[in-house]
């Protein structure tokens, strides 16, 4: 369908509109001034529903993104509450985060939700939302909030529509945003690590091992635990740290260092059933499985 964008009202119709509302102003005499009177509102502008959905469509299909989002918005104005205007709802939201207009997208998408909390759309509307959110991740080193937000997006997809055609996309993208927030919480203990702030790194290191044990960043959040139990002269700790990244990791360089680190005083890994590290290990196993 070609592109016609905003259809105008016929010039003729227009001045018919206005002239009726100069003949209304002057019946009103003084009661009204001409600022009392809203000109655009004596008009009437609209078109059919299917229309305007119609070309909403063509536009999106060609592309032509800020037309098409004009057309889906107009409809949900001149025919709001219709079935065209529920489908315009999350089409709207899809050609707003297509324009990078994360923002729009999601406020949409989240409209559309409380409108119609278990149509056939609201999956795919979720789905924006993450979407939105998951273009917005940052590099690791800075605030990680939109991972966050993108995490709780995907998993109501999961958790509600598991069928749905969205969940294997939607679970690779967890993937990706909670090694980001792995990743931040290693940035973090790296830079208390290098203060000399170990009982501080060690927490972070911590939180990786046990709310991220399968992300990319598990190998040496482990061996820095290695490093900083070792310097603090925690053998027994270091030791389980050890004892657990050989376990899953046998053949990690990150092993490697950390053996070579324990020989040079003298130890070799060691499981320690009394320490956290252990417990996470055998929940490490499952989670690599």
């Amino acid at each position: 369908m070609l592109n016609r964008g905003l259809v105008p009202v016929n010039k003729s119709i227009r001045g018919l509109l206005v002239a009726a509302g100069i003949g209304a102003m002057t019946t009103l005499g003084a009661c009204q001034s001409d600022a009392d009177i809203d000109i655009n509102a004596l008009s009437f502008e609209s078109e059919p529903a299917d229309e305007l959905y119609n070309q909403g469509l063509a536009n999106l299909r060609s592309g032509k993104l800020q037309e098409a989002s004009r057309k889906f918005e107009a409809l949900d104005k001149q025919h709001p509450y219709s079935e065209y205007a529920r489908k315009a709802m999350v089409n709207n939201s899809f050609a707003n985060y297509r324009m990078g207009r994360y923002s729009t997208a999601i406020n949409s998408a989240r409209r559309y939700i409380s409108l119609y909390p278990n149509s056939e759309d609201t999956a795919y509307a979720y789905y924006l939302i993450g979407l939105s959110y998951y273009k917005q991740i940052p590099r690791v080193t800075r605030d990680q909030r939109t991972a966050r937000r993108s995490i709780a997006a995907f998993s109501e997809i999961i958790q509600r529509f598991p069928e749905s055609e969205y969940v294997p996309d939607s679970e690779e993208k967890i993937r990706f945003a909670r090694d980001q927030l792995a990743g931040k919480e290693m940035q973090v203990g790296r830079y208390y690590q290098e203060r000399k702030e170990y009982a501080a790194a060690v927490n972070r290191f911590r939180v990786v091992v046990e709310s991220y044990p399968n992300t990319r960043q598990i190998e040496e959040a482990l061996a820095r635990l290695v490093e900083v139990y070792y310097t603090m002269g925690l053998a027994q700790d270091a030791q389980a740290a050890a004892a657990v990244l050989g376990h899953n990791y046998p053949d990690s360089q990150w092993y490697a260092d950390s053996y070579k680190l324990l020989q040079s005083g003298g130890l070799e890994p060691r499981e320690n059933r009394g320490s956290w590290i252990t417990r996470a290990g055998a929940r490490l196993i499952g989670a690599e499985s």
